[in-house]
Protein backbone atom coordinates (compact mmCIF):
# COMPACT_ATOMS: atom_id res chain seq x y z
CA UNK A 1 0.00 0.00 0.00
CA UNK A 2 1.41 2.82 -0.69
CA UNK A 3 -0.31 5.29 2.19
CA UNK A 4 -0.44 9.38 2.04
CA UNK A 5 -3.15 10.42 4.67
CA UNK A 6 -0.64 11.39 7.48
CA UNK A 7 -2.76 14.03 8.44
CA UNK A 8 -4.93 11.34 9.50
CA UNK A 9 -2.77 9.18 11.51
CA UNK A 10 1.15 8.29 11.48
CA UNK A 11 2.37 4.93 11.49
CA UNK A 12 3.55 4.11 15.58
CA UNK A 13 8.05 4.50 14.70
CA UNK A 14 9.56 1.34 15.81
CA UNK A 15 11.35 3.65 18.54
CA UNK A 16 8.50 5.07 19.84
CA UNK A 17 6.88 1.02 20.23
CA UNK A 18 10.53 -0.17 21.81
CA UNK A 19 9.96 2.76 24.43
CA UNK A 20 6.29 2.04 24.87
CA UNK A 21 6.34 -1.81 25.22
CA UNK A 22 7.69 -2.17 28.51
CA UNK A 23 4.87 -0.29 29.85
CA UNK A 24 2.43 -2.46 28.69
CA UNK A 25 3.69 -5.54 30.32
CA UNK A 26 6.00 -4.96 33.31
CA UNK A 27 5.68 -1.53 34.66
CA UNK A 28 2.10 -1.88 34.59
CA UNK A 29 1.43 0.14 38.17
CA UNK A 30 -0.84 2.86 38.52
CA UNK A 31 1.23 6.14 39.00
CA UNK A 32 -0.41 7.28 41.78
CA UNK A 33 0.46 4.34 44.12
CA UNK A 34 3.61 5.22 46.52
CA UNK A 35 4.93 1.80 46.25
CA UNK A 36 7.72 1.52 43.82
CA UNK A 37 6.17 -0.43 41.39
CA UNK A 38 4.00 2.92 40.71
CA UNK A 39 6.76 5.50 41.47
CA UNK A 40 8.59 4.12 38.65
CA UNK A 41 5.56 4.65 35.93
CA UNK A 42 4.95 7.85 38.00
CA UNK A 43 8.59 8.54 37.04
CA UNK A 44 8.67 7.56 33.65
CA UNK A 45 5.60 10.15 32.87
CA UNK A 46 7.52 13.06 34.44
CA UNK A 47 10.22 12.13 31.66
CA UNK A 48 7.54 11.64 29.05
CA UNK A 49 6.07 15.62 30.04
CA UNK A 50 9.45 17.03 29.89
CA UNK A 51 10.11 15.26 26.30
CA UNK A 52 6.54 16.81 24.80
CA UNK A 53 7.63 20.20 26.69
CA UNK A 54 10.77 20.43 25.57
CA UNK A 55 9.72 20.56 21.75
CA UNK A 56 7.23 23.20 22.22
CA UNK A 57 9.26 25.37 24.33
CA UNK A 58 7.65 25.54 27.87
CA UNK A 59 8.01 23.83 31.42
CA UNK A 60 6.87 20.57 32.25
CA UNK A 61 4.14 21.78 34.53
CA UNK A 62 2.41 23.85 31.49
CA UNK A 63 1.89 19.95 29.54
CA UNK A 64 -1.64 18.42 30.45
CA UNK A 65 -1.78 14.79 29.34
CA UNK A 66 -5.27 14.05 27.66
CA UNK A 67 -7.43 11.74 25.41
CA UNK A 68 -5.87 13.34 22.39
CA UNK A 69 -5.99 16.62 20.28
CA UNK A 70 -9.83 16.21 20.52
CA UNK A 71 -10.25 16.53 23.96
CA UNK A 72 -7.67 19.29 23.95
CA UNK A 73 -9.91 21.76 22.22
CA UNK A 74 -12.29 20.79 24.06
CA UNK A 75 -10.70 21.57 27.70
CA UNK A 76 -8.92 24.80 26.22
CA UNK A 77 -12.36 25.82 25.41
CA UNK A 78 -13.52 25.06 28.70
CA UNK A 79 -11.47 28.37 30.26
CA UNK A 80 -14.58 30.83 29.42
CA UNK A 81 -16.52 31.98 32.04
CA UNK A 82 -20.23 32.08 32.46
CA UNK A 83 -21.85 33.53 29.32
CA UNK A 84 -18.20 35.11 27.99
CA UNK A 85 -18.09 36.20 24.36
CA UNK A 86 -15.62 34.07 22.59
CA UNK A 87 -13.93 33.53 18.65
CA UNK A 88 -12.98 31.03 16.45
CA UNK A 89 -11.97 30.62 12.94
CA UNK A 90 -13.70 29.17 10.01
CA UNK A 91 -11.56 26.50 9.04
CA UNK A 92 -11.08 24.83 12.46
CA UNK A 93 -10.94 21.27 13.62
CA UNK A 94 -14.75 20.20 13.99
CA UNK A 95 -13.08 19.40 17.72
CA UNK A 96 -13.40 23.03 17.52
CA UNK A 97 -16.40 23.96 15.75
CA UNK A 98 -18.49 21.40 17.59
CA UNK A 99 -18.09 22.32 21.14
CA UNK A 100 -18.18 26.19 20.13
CA UNK A 101 -21.72 26.30 18.42
CA UNK A 102 -22.56 23.64 21.53
CA UNK A 103 -21.24 26.79 24.06
CA UNK A 104 -23.23 29.23 21.61
CA UNK A 105 -26.60 27.01 22.72
CA UNK A 106 -25.78 27.41 26.45
CA UNK A 107 -25.26 31.41 26.10
CA UNK A 108 -22.00 32.10 25.21
CA UNK A 109 -21.87 34.93 22.36
CA UNK A 110 -19.90 33.04 19.31
CA UNK A 111 -18.20 34.55 17.02
CA UNK A 112 -16.70 32.44 13.60
CA UNK A 113 -13.48 34.58 12.18
CA UNK A 114 -13.72 34.63 8.36
CA UNK A 115 -10.99 33.76 5.79
CA UNK A 116 -9.57 35.32 2.89
CA UNK A 117 -9.23 32.46 -0.74
CA UNK A 118 -6.26 31.43 0.48
CA UNK A 119 -7.59 29.67 3.75
CA UNK A 120 -5.33 33.08 5.78
CA UNK A 121 -6.91 35.31 8.76
CA UNK A 122 -6.75 38.60 7.78
CA UNK A 123 -5.84 41.39 9.44
CA UNK A 124 -8.94 42.86 9.00
CA UNK A 125 -10.69 40.33 10.95
CA UNK A 126 -8.23 40.68 13.55
CA UNK A 127 -9.02 44.36 14.11
CA UNK A 128 -13.07 43.50 13.97
CA UNK A 129 -11.98 41.40 16.88
CA UNK A 130 -10.30 43.64 18.98
CA UNK A 131 -13.33 45.91 18.74
CA UNK A 132 -15.93 42.90 19.67
CA UNK A 133 -13.33 41.92 23.08
CA UNK A 134 -13.91 38.26 23.42
CA UNK A 135 -12.34 36.59 25.95
CA UNK A 136 -11.27 33.56 23.86
CA UNK A 137 -9.83 33.55 20.24
CA UNK A 138 -8.91 29.99 18.84
CA UNK A 139 -7.24 30.04 15.88
CA UNK A 140 -5.54 26.37 14.33
CA UNK A 141 -1.73 27.00 13.69
CA UNK A 142 -1.87 24.87 10.43
CA UNK A 143 -4.82 23.82 8.92
CA UNK A 144 -5.73 19.85 8.50
CA UNK A 145 -7.05 19.78 5.08
CA UNK A 146 -5.13 22.54 3.45
CA UNK A 147 -1.54 22.72 5.10
CA UNK A 148 -1.92 26.62 5.22
CA UNK A 149 -0.37 28.51 8.08
CA UNK A 150 -1.36 31.03 9.86
CA UNK A 151 0.43 34.00 10.96
CA UNK A 152 -0.42 33.19 14.62
CA UNK A 153 2.58 34.82 16.67
CA UNK A 154 1.41 38.34 15.12
CA UNK A 155 -1.88 38.03 15.58
CA UNK A 156 -2.14 36.37 19.16
CA UNK A 157 0.55 39.58 19.97
CA UNK A 158 -2.22 41.98 18.70
CA UNK A 159 -5.14 40.79 20.97
CA UNK A 160 -3.34 39.87 24.01
CA UNK A 161 -2.52 43.52 23.78
CA UNK A 162 -6.33 44.28 24.51
CA UNK A 163 -6.39 41.18 27.36
CA UNK A 164 -7.76 39.03 24.86
CA UNK A 165 -6.70 35.09 25.48
CA UNK A 166 -5.65 33.39 22.09
CA UNK A 167 -5.71 29.49 22.14
CA UNK A 168 -4.64 27.82 18.95
CA UNK A 169 -4.74 24.00 17.41
CA UNK A 170 -0.75 23.27 16.48
CA UNK A 171 -1.62 19.42 16.62
CA UNK A 172 -1.04 19.69 12.75
CA UNK A 173 2.05 21.94 12.96
CA UNK A 174 3.59 19.87 15.59
CA UNK A 175 6.59 17.43 14.40
CA UNK A 176 6.49 19.76 10.59
CA UNK A 177 7.97 22.87 11.37
CA UNK A 178 9.07 24.65 14.39
CA UNK A 179 5.88 25.14 17.49
CA UNK A 180 7.26 27.40 20.01
CA UNK A 181 4.73 28.01 22.71
CA UNK A 182 6.52 31.40 23.39
CA UNK A 183 6.94 32.20 20.29
CA UNK A 184 3.43 31.95 19.57
CA UNK A 185 2.23 34.08 22.07
CA UNK A 186 -0.90 32.70 22.94
CA UNK A 187 -2.30 31.40 26.07
CA UNK A 188 -3.06 27.91 25.45
CA UNK A 189 -1.68 25.20 22.72
CA UNK A 190 -3.42 21.72 21.38
CA UNK A 191 -0.80 18.69 20.68
CA UNK A 192 -1.49 15.60 19.78
CA UNK A 193 0.44 12.31 19.62
CA UNK A 194 -0.72 10.45 16.66
CA UNK A 195 0.73 12.87 14.08
CA UNK A 196 3.85 12.27 14.93
CA UNK A 197 4.88 8.94 14.73
CA UNK A 198 3.36 8.45 18.64
CA UNK A 199 0.39 6.42 19.69
CA UNK A 200 -3.29 6.90 19.24
CA UNK A 201 -4.79 7.82 22.41
CA UNK A 202 -2.65 10.60 23.91
CA UNK A 203 -2.50 14.23 23.61
CA UNK A 204 -2.02 17.66 25.56
CA UNK A 205 -3.14 21.16 26.62
CA UNK A 206 -0.17 23.77 26.89
CA UNK A 207 -1.43 26.44 29.30
CA UNK A 208 -0.11 29.61 30.06
CA UNK A 209 0.79 31.25 33.27
CA UNK A 210 -2.28 32.81 34.73
CA UNK A 211 -4.51 31.21 32.35
CA UNK A 212 -7.96 29.17 34.72
CA UNK A 213 -8.65 25.63 33.49
CA UNK A 214 -12.49 24.73 34.23
CA UNK A 215 -11.60 20.49 34.09
CA UNK A 216 -13.95 18.72 31.91
CA UNK A 217 -13.58 15.55 34.03
CA UNK A 218 -13.06 15.70 38.06
CA UNK A 219 -12.23 12.17 40.00
CA UNK A 220 -8.96 11.34 41.14
CA UNK A 221 -7.31 14.57 40.86
CA UNK A 222 -4.60 13.58 38.13
CA UNK A 223 -2.81 15.84 35.88
CA UNK A 224 -2.82 18.96 38.49
CA UNK A 225 -6.58 17.89 39.07
CA UNK A 226 -7.31 19.62 35.70
CA UNK A 227 -8.01 16.20 33.67
CA UNK A 228 -8.91 13.18 36.41
CA UNK A 229 -8.48 9.28 35.70
CA UNK A 230 -6.08 6.72 35.59
CA UNK A 231 -3.57 7.41 33.11
CA UNK A 232 -3.06 6.29 29.87
CA UNK A 233 0.64 5.24 31.04
CA UNK A 234 1.94 3.63 27.94
CA UNK A 235 0.59 6.15 24.97
CA UNK A 236 2.01 8.83 27.19
CA UNK A 237 5.32 7.45 27.49
CA UNK A 238 4.96 6.60 23.23
CA UNK A 239 4.00 10.69 22.89
CA UNK A 240 7.24 12.13 25.01
CA UNK A 241 9.46 9.14 23.12
CA UNK A 242 7.56 10.68 19.49
CA UNK A 243 8.43 13.96 20.67
CA UNK A 244 11.91 13.92 21.52
CA UNK A 245 12.32 12.52 17.90
CA UNK A 246 10.64 15.03 16.51
CA UNK A 247 12.75 17.62 18.22
CA UNK A 248 15.70 15.88 17.01
CA UNK A 249 14.95 15.31 13.53
CA UNK A 250 12.93 18.24 12.43
CA UNK A 251 14.76 19.52 9.87
CA UNK A 252 15.81 16.42 8.38
CA UNK A 253 12.00 15.33 8.06
CA UNK A 254 10.51 19.08 7.39
CA UNK A 255 13.43 19.06 4.53
CA UNK A 256 12.20 15.41 3.07
CA UNK A 257 8.55 16.40 3.02
CA UNK A 258 8.85 19.64 1.29
CA UNK A 259 11.22 17.64 -1.36
CA UNK A 260 8.27 15.34 -1.92
CA UNK A 261 5.73 18.05 -1.86
CA UNK A 262 7.56 20.04 -4.63
CA UNK A 263 7.67 16.70 -6.55
CA UNK A 264 4.16 16.25 -6.29
CA UNK A 265 3.05 19.43 -7.40
CA UNK A 266 5.22 19.64 -10.31
CA UNK A 267 3.62 16.09 -11.62
CA UNK A 268 0.28 17.39 -10.74
CA UNK A 269 0.30 20.41 -13.28
CA UNK A 270 0.74 17.82 -15.44
CA UNK A 271 -3.17 17.37 -15.07
CA UNK A 272 -5.77 19.44 -16.63
CA UNK A 273 -8.32 21.25 -14.99
CA UNK A 274 -6.90 20.27 -11.72
CA UNK A 275 -5.93 23.14 -9.01
CA UNK A 276 -4.29 23.49 -6.18
CA UNK A 277 -6.08 24.87 -3.77
CA UNK A 278 -4.02 27.49 -1.55
CA UNK A 279 -0.78 26.60 -3.65
CA UNK A 280 0.39 30.06 -2.99
CA UNK A 281 -0.18 30.49 1.05
CA UNK A 282 2.08 29.77 3.75
CA UNK A 283 1.47 26.04 3.89
CA UNK A 284 2.75 22.53 5.93
CA UNK A 285 5.72 21.03 3.84
CA UNK A 286 3.58 17.90 3.46
CA UNK A 287 -0.19 18.49 2.55
CA UNK A 288 -1.48 19.26 -0.77
CA UNK A 289 -5.25 20.03 -1.24
CA UNK A 290 -6.25 19.74 -5.10
CA UNK A 291 -9.24 19.07 -7.37
CA UNK A 292 -10.07 18.17 -10.70
CA UNK A 293 -12.91 19.71 -12.54
CA UNK A 294 -15.92 17.54 -12.87
CA UNK A 295 -14.57 14.75 -10.89
CA UNK A 296 -16.29 13.84 -7.35
CA UNK A 297 -13.28 13.45 -4.91
CA UNK A 298 -14.95 10.98 -3.04
CA UNK A 299 -15.36 8.34 -5.71
CA UNK A 300 -11.69 9.23 -6.53
CA UNK A 301 -10.72 8.59 -2.78
CA UNK A 302 -12.07 5.13 -3.31
CA UNK A 303 -11.04 4.08 -6.81
CA UNK A 304 -7.31 4.96 -5.71
CA UNK A 305 -8.23 2.67 -2.53
CA UNK A 306 -8.80 -0.40 -5.00
CA UNK A 307 -5.32 0.72 -6.95
CA UNK A 308 -3.71 0.16 -3.26
CA UNK A 309 -3.48 3.92 -2.54
CA UNK A 310 -5.06 5.33 0.62
CA UNK A 311 -5.84 9.55 0.45
CA UNK A 312 -8.41 11.73 1.84
CA UNK A 313 -10.99 13.56 0.66
CA UNK A 314 -11.27 15.80 4.02
CA UNK A 315 -10.80 15.81 7.31
CA UNK A 316 -11.02 12.14 8.76
CA UNK A 317 -12.47 13.31 11.41
CA UNK A 318 -15.39 14.50 9.43
CA UNK A 319 -15.60 11.76 7.11
CA UNK A 320 -18.47 9.60 6.52
CA UNK A 321 -21.20 11.91 4.84
CA UNK A 322 -21.24 13.63 1.55
CA UNK A 323 -20.93 16.92 2.75
CA UNK A 324 -18.57 19.34 1.13
CA UNK A 325 -15.08 20.36 3.23
CA UNK A 326 -16.40 23.21 5.32
CA UNK A 327 -13.00 24.35 4.96
CA UNK A 328 -12.84 25.12 1.18
CA UNK A 329 -16.31 26.65 1.48
CA UNK A 330 -15.07 29.16 3.85
CA UNK A 331 -12.60 30.24 1.31
CA UNK A 332 -14.92 30.77 -0.91
CA UNK A 333 -15.29 27.81 -3.13
CA UNK A 334 -19.07 26.45 -4.55
CA UNK A 335 -20.09 23.12 -2.84
CA UNK A 336 -19.19 21.64 -6.63
CA UNK A 337 -15.88 22.85 -6.26
CA UNK A 338 -15.24 21.91 -2.94
CA UNK A 339 -16.69 18.05 -3.44
CA UNK A 340 -13.70 17.43 -6.01
CA UNK A 341 -11.40 17.72 -3.05
CA UNK A 342 -8.59 15.06 -2.23
CA UNK A 343 -5.57 15.80 0.43
CA UNK A 344 -2.40 14.30 0.00
CA UNK A 345 -0.23 14.51 3.09
CA UNK A 346 3.00 12.98 3.06
CA UNK A 347 5.34 10.95 5.57
CA UNK A 348 8.90 10.39 6.45
CA UNK A 349 8.20 6.94 5.13
CA UNK A 350 7.51 7.97 1.82
CA UNK A 351 9.71 8.09 -1.21
CA UNK A 352 9.77 10.06 -4.81
CA UNK A 353 8.64 6.44 -6.17
CA UNK A 354 5.98 6.26 -4.63
CA UNK A 355 4.91 9.94 -5.63
CA UNK A 356 5.17 9.17 -9.04
CA UNK A 357 2.92 5.68 -9.00
CA UNK A 358 0.60 7.72 -7.39
CA UNK A 359 0.42 10.13 -10.13
CA UNK A 360 0.51 7.86 -12.56
CA UNK A 361 -2.56 6.07 -10.75
CA UNK A 362 -4.44 9.36 -10.73
CA UNK A 363 -3.75 9.94 -14.36
CA UNK A 364 -4.97 6.66 -15.15
CA UNK A 365 -7.70 6.68 -13.46
CA UNK A 366 -9.28 9.89 -14.85
CA UNK A 367 -8.34 9.01 -18.06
Amino acid sequence: MIYLDHNATTSLDERVLAAMLPFLKTYYGNPSSLYRHGRLVRSAIDTAREQVAALVGVSAPQIIFTSGGTEANNLALATLSPNANFAVSAIEHPSIIEPALHLKTQGHDLTMIAVDSNGRITQDAINQLIDCQPQLVSMMLANNETGVIQPIASYAEQLKAHDISVHTDAVQALGKIPVSFDALNVDLMSLSSHKIYGAKGCGALVVGKNITINPLLRGGGQEQNLRSGTENVAAIIAFGKAAELAKNELTERSEQLLALRTLLEQQLTSIPQLTIFAQHADRLPNTVMFGIENVDGEMLVMQLDTKGIAVASGSACASGGSQPSHVLLAMGMTPEQAKTAVRISLGIANTAAEVTDFVSTLKSLIA
